[in-house]
C-alpha cells in the first residue's frame, strides 16, 4: 500500500498513526507502533524531508515534541484510504460472511491481551516494545 507512494513500512505506520490519532511525540509513537525510538526518529526525519510531518510547537508543555501531518501529509493520507480498503478487501475476500462476523471480535481479544503482555516470569528474552 505505501510502496507506490515511496514509503518504507514504518514511514507508512507513522503517516497511518499521525492521520488517525492526531499530533503524536516520536517517543509515542514508538510506544504506540511497539518500534524503536531510533528506526520512528530516522522515519520522522525522512517524513519531514518529504514535506509530509512537521513540528508542532506545544506551549502548554515545552518538552514534549509533538509531530502532525502538514497539508501535503494529510492529503497523502485521505489518498491512502482506498487502497487500504482495497487491500483489506483483498486479504477479507477469501472468509465467509459468517467468518468475516466472528474475525473482528477475535482479533481484538486479541489486541487487548497483546497490548497488556508482561514478560512472564522465567522468559526472560521476550519483551515487548
Amino acid at each position: 500500500v505505501g510502496d507506490p507512494e515511496g514509503l518504507s513500512k514504518t514511514e507508512l505506520r507513522i503517516l497511518l498513526a499521525l492521520g488517525g490519532e492526531g499530533p503524536l511525540a516520536g517517543h509515542e509513537l514508538a510506544h504506540l507502533l511497539a518500534l524503536q525510538p531510533m528506526n520512528i526518529s530516522r522515519a520522522l526525519a525522512t517524513l519531514a524531508d518529504m514535506k509530509l510531518v512537521e513540528k508542532i510547537d506545544n506551549a502548554e508543555n515545552r518538552r514534549r515534541k509533538p509531530f502532525g501531518l502538514t497539508a501535503a501529509g494529510e492529503a497523502k493520507f485521505a489518498a491512502l484510504g482506498p487502497r487500504m480498503q482495497a487491500a483489506g478487501d483483498w486479504i477479507f475476500a477469501t472468509l465467509t460472511a459468517k467468518e468475516r462476523s466472528v474475525i473482528g471480535p477475535l482479533l481484538k481479544k486479541l489486541d487487548t491481551h497483546l497490548m497488556a503482555w508482561e514478560t512472564p516470569e522465567g522468559v526472560p528474552h521476550v519483551t515487548r516494545r
